[in-house]
């Protein structure tokens, strides 16, 4: 298991917290048969602490984002969210291997963090064009258009992109490698 731990907005690891860290997330490895990767950022939201935990196994991606007054409260709270995807995970696999269902996944990944049993239909399509344009101009379609997200032929690379609102109002950019 592979654990890397990044530190955010000013937010010190300390290396208790760090080896606290790593002991329970290592006793995760025991659903895990090939290499996991631990992805584990620890950051300062305004006067809390954040605590954000992804692990990557055979494409499948496993997610918690906890946030409190103390990070150890966090990784109390989050292992348990992970432990659960996980394990729900194992199971649906075993009851398709079970059933004899040849279908594989279409997705690099799964995201499983609370998600319905039954995902919804898909109830609209659209298609349009993709206009080179700049960054500022993406950013001021989301304003005037009123979503969470744009995507757009960036003007600058030629490569697609998608620029969304970040929970905390500021923007992110996807920049797409194809």
């Amino acid at each position: 298991m592979k654990i890397d731990i990044i530190e955010r907005n000013g937010y010190a690891v300390s290396q208790r917290l760090d080896r606290i860290l790593r002991e329970k997330l290592e006793r995760l490895e025991k659903y895990f048969d090939d290499e996991v990767n631990v992805k584990v950022v620890c950051l300062k939201v305004a006067k809390q602490e954040k605590l954000e935990i992804t692990i990557t196994s055979k494409g499948l991606l496993y997610r918690a984002e906890v946030q409190s007054d103390n990070m150890y409260d966090n990784i109390d709270i989050a292992l348990p969210k992970l432990e659960k995807q996980i394990v729900r995970n194992n199971e649906k696999r075993k009851e398709k291997k079970a059933k004899g269902s040849k279908q594989e996944n279409f997705l690099p990944f799964e995201f499983l963090e609370e998600e319905p049993e039954e995902l919804p239909a898909i109830y609209k399509r659209k298609t349009f064009d993709l206009d080179p344009m700049l960054i500022d101009d993406a950013r001021f379609a989301i304003e005037r258009l009123g979503h969470d997200f744009f995507v757009f032929l960036n003007a600058e690379t030629g490569k697609i992109n998608v620029l969304y609102r970040r929970r905390d109002g500021k923007f992110g950019l996807i920049d797409l490698v194809y």
